[in-house]
């Protein structure tokens, strides 16, 4: 391990630090800030850590964020809370690993329908259980997990999952990732299992969107399926991590942080025009910085140095 490798682990060890002490000063309204910036950017780096080296533009982020969700509901009054978790993560990864082995052989805009119909159709599969199996429409959670309990475990899945990212982009694997993104068919010539590796990766990723939702759903004390797999959320996890760069360690970072805070003053300033500024951000995004502000900048500074 590299001199540059170790201050940058220590520099990032001391962030995470302050960030872990921030609820310790700051008020409910900062706490509750920061839970919903710390799940986005969660999301966006569990997207990105599949989508990003793989280029498939997945929109079922909120189908797995809602089984997490919905999965505390259900457990949360006969289950202790961290087993709880556990059987989110399981009933996730069976979930990515059925989705997975069925869709992943599809490419390109099927993929993107495909995933955007797997998220309805579960929204719906979980409505009609609760209208004609149990009667109601959605469930109650009461669990003893306070604001900033829900925070230090954000941020702690936070820093495992850049931690896994950072990691696997160092291995072969990441390596194969990039070759699979480039081109497939090179990638399948050169001896690479594509099927496998896409298929681990994309379960991770379902897994650690599984977990934001499940520890996120200790906020609302109600939830029902219209709350738990809003497909805004599928498209905001997108939207930021486009912005920053899903190919980069750091970009959905950097995109979720300013476009979360964008998003919060909009829908307090402007709630009925919300959903059309959405989309004209998405349009923007797209065609201003389709590889994110750090190829961007990257591509500006070498263009400045070859000058």
């Amino acid at each position: 391990m590299t001199a540059r490798t170790l201050l940058g682990l220590l520099v990032a060890g001391l962030v995470l630090a302050a960030l872990a002490a921030l609820p310790l000063f700051a008020g409910p309204y900062a706490v509750t800030l920061m839970i919903g910036m710390t799940g986005y950017v969660v999301l966006a780096t569990a997207w990105g850590l599949f989508s990003g080296p793989t280029r498939y533009v997945s929109l079922a982020t909120v189908a797995f964020f809602g089984i997490g969700a919905y999965t505390v509901g259900v457990f949360s009054e006969t289950l202790p809370y961290p087993l709880v978790l556990l059987v989110a993560a399981l009933i996730g990864l069976a979930v990515a690993l059925v989705v997975g082995l069925s869709t992943l052989r599809l490419a390109g805009v099927y993929f993107v329908i495909f995933t955007f119909g797997l998220a309805e159709l579960i929204r719906q599969l979980v409505t009609w259980y609760e209208v004609n199996v149990t009667g109601t429409l959605g469930r109650y959670i009461f669990l003893p997990v306070t604001p900033e309990g829900i925070y230090w475990q954000l941020l702690a899945l936070a820093a495992a999952t850049f931690l896994f990212s950072w990691g696997i982009g160092r291995t072969r694997w990441g390596l194969a990732l990039k070759v699979i993104g480039d081109d497939e068919v090179v990638a399948s010539h050169c001896g690479i299992d594509i099927t496998r590796l896409k298929l681990a990766l994309f379960a991770v990723s379902a897994v650690i969107i599984t977990l934001v939702g499940a520890i996120q759903a200790p906020r609302w004390t109600y939830i029902e399926p219209s709350i738990a797999f809003n497909p805004t959320i599928s498209f905001l996890t997108l939207i930021m991590a486009l912005l920053g760069g899903a190919d980069r360690l750091w970009g959905p970072l950097l995109g979720a942080i300013p476009l979360f805070l964008l998003f919060e003053w909009l829908s307090a300033n402007f709630p009925n025009h919300y959903p059309i500024i959405l989309g004209l951000v998405f349009i923007a995004i797209v065609f201003l910085l389709p590889k994110g502000v750090l190829a961007a900048v990257e591509s500006r500074l070498r263009k400045g140095g070859a000058r």
